[in-house]
């Protein structure tokens, strides 16, 4: 069975971020694939920091990324690039850690001014890892999804219809090259 991480570098969890993201990861179990989901901000934040390669849990998470077929990076833009935080991550994957992966950008950002942060600052970074195989990238503004707090505490989002399709559009890309592939 094929294997997709979504690997979030939001550090608020309130992030609209996660209503595309959870619609990525259950899009992607109703079509069969085993899904996997690292938060960045739910890794130590002292491993994060001091570059702690031999972490418990750095090791899981890269344990994770290395047995995928497929990831999604998932990432607010805050000042024209990913966050920190999921560099932050990314620097402590092995230096081909994305090689024979597919990869799939969804981005969210305040404006679509900074729509370019894909091209020019994720994907040459992840092309220096062996990142080659991209699907289309899902670039959505804050406006695009709103969010709920329930009496719970726990987030609701609604996302537009338009954005809902380019993210099942990227699902039916990875869907399809992972079938290819196997």
């Amino acid at each position: 069975m094929s294997r997709v991480v979504i690997l979030s570098g939001s550090p608020n969890i309130s992030s609209r971020l996660n209503g595309m993201t959870d619609y990525v990861r259950q899009a992607l179990a109703e079509a069969g694939m085993k899904t996997a989901l690292i938060q960045v901000i739910d890794l130590p934040p002292e491993d994060l920091v001091y570059a702690k390669f031999n972490s418990p849990s750095i090791l899981a998470a890269n344990e994770l990324v290395a047995a995928a077929d497929a990831v999604v990076i998932a990432s607010p833009v805050y000042k024209a690039s990913y966050t920190g935080v999921l560099k932050s991550y990314i620097d402590l994957l092995p230096q081909k850690g994305f090689e024979h992966k597919l990869i799939a950008p969804v981005f969210i950002a305040g404006t679509m001014a900074h729509m370019l942060a894909v091209d020019y600052a994720l994907k040459p970074m992840l092309a220096s890892m062996g990142a080659n195989h991209f699907t289309k990238t899902v670039y959505a503004t804050d406006d695009s999804i709103t969010r709920e707090q329930e009496q719970d505490g726990q987030y609701r989002f609604t996302i537009e219809e338009t954005i809902q399709t380019r993210l099942q559009g990227i699902v039916n890309e990875i869907v399809q090259y992972l079938s290819l592939k196997s």
